[in-house]
């Protein structure tokens, strides 16, 4: 199969966008399908596991490169000739992949991963989220199919008017993230390093940026023996660390790989702390290393924690609520093992090989169902006598 990835995000920049495509893009390798990646400009790779990865010019927002529409879309599009336009996260130059692979009569698959008009809700935007919305069924109402990773974001898209849509979650690496890894060499000497006196460490992964609202930490403040270890890094640092103060922090910057691992393994609890994630790939990630989760109950994080047996899902606007779920675990290392159990089986069948043939399914569906409708539109052409394009 050959698929063209046109992203809103890509190396160097690291998001969950990012990741999820670059997990697309190492399992087509794998399997012998061809594809090319259209970004915009931001010092991306020239290549990425074996594929030419094509930069159009972007501008920068508040420190994210976004993909501007330039005609090279549709030139590129028209010389690799894809069976299926993969947009991911489309905004601007998924937009314009979108209609230009409708010119061009080839099938387009749209992942719904960034909540735009949640991030004008939070910013009390008001009239900006009713456009939001619009512009969102504007951009997928052009795609054959959208696939969203959670209930919360098909009950979303459903009320917008949008019906060509499907469940796609996210992987995870199981092996990667595992609780034997709190025996390594790497865990312990973090561990000491974290927590000097034996203290239960709670952690936090994820991009430091207002719309993960990680001040929600600030919660925490006073609870003896707890250390609080953040992973991340982004324009909200400053603000993240005057709402921390007076809480015992450790600041890890930004990881990936092993390193990222280590810190899981190294921590106790995991705290989620923003309402407006269409998934959580985080929480899988710490689910798979063995960690409760205490989340929102809001958007991804809905479907991911099962409240009172893999973590606890407390009201967003209840900080009371997330202390004292963080609390109860702090304090009780036999809930803390059993709900850490629990988030491990829960992730067992969600590897990245595992959720890309289904992505690979939903692909082939949509390359069937889009050949179908054009074979029926021109037969119906035929019998009005209308002239077929060439």
């Amino acid at each position: 199969m050959r698929v063209a990835i046109v992203s809103e995000s890509f190396l160097p920049t690291v998001n969950g966008v990012t990741n999820s495509v670059r997990k697309v893009l190492d399992y087509l390798s794998a399997h012998g399908h061809q594809a090319i990646v259209i970004c915009p400009a931001a010092g991306a790779p020239s290549t990425y596991g074996g594929f030419r990865v094509h930069s159009v010019p972007a501008l920068a927002y508040r420190q994210f490169p976004v993909g501007l529409p330039n005609p090279q879309v549709h030139r590129l599009l028209s010389g690799f000739q894809p069976d299926v336009v993969h947009a991911a996260a489309p905004f601007m130059l998924g937009a314009q992949a979108i209609a230009s692979a409708n010119r061009l009569g080839i099938p387009t698959v749209a992942i719904f991963q960034t909540d735009v008009a949640g991030y004008a809700r939070r910013n009390h935007l008001g009239p900006a989220t009713k456009l939001a919305w619009r512009i969102v069924r504007w951009i997928h109402d052009g795609a054959q199919l959208t696939l969203a990773p959670s209930s919360t974001a098909m009950s979303d898209l459903q009320e917008i008017g949008l019906t060509r849509l499907q469940r796609w979650g996210r992987g995870v690496d199981l092996t990667m993230y595992h609780p034997a890894k709190k025996l390594s060499w790497a865990t312990v000497k973090l561990r000491k390093r974290l927590a000097p006196q034996g203290e239960v460490v709670v952690g936090y992964v994820g991009r430091i940026a207002p719309e993960k609202q990680v001040e929600r930490l600030r919660a925490l403040h006073g609870l003896t023996g707890v250390r609080v270890v953040i992973v991340g890094d982004g324009p909200a640092v400053p603000s993240v660390t005057r709402a921390l103060a007076g809480i015992p922090v450790t600041w890890l910057g930004k990881l990936s790989g092993e390193d990222l691992a280590t810190a899981y393994a190294a921590c106790d609890v995991f705290v989620h702390t923003g309402t407006e994630e269409t998934f959580g790939q985080t929480i899988q990630e710490a689910h798979s290393a063995g960690l409760p989760v205490v989340a929102p109950r809001s958007g991804g994080p809905i479907d991911l924690v099962d409240h009172g047996t893999n973590g606890f899902l407390y009201e967003p606007d209840n900080e009371d609520q997330l202390r004292a779920y963080v609390e109860a675990l702090t304090i009780d290392r036999e809930l803390r093992t059993r709900m850490g159990e629990a988030g491990r089986r829960a992730v067992l069948g969600k590897s990245w090989d595992g959720v890309c043939t289904q992505l690979l399914h939903h692909y082939d569906a949509t390359i069937a169902a889009f050949s179908a409708d054009t074979a029926h539109s021109l037969v119906l052409k035929t019998q009005r006598g209308e002239k077929l394009p060439r």
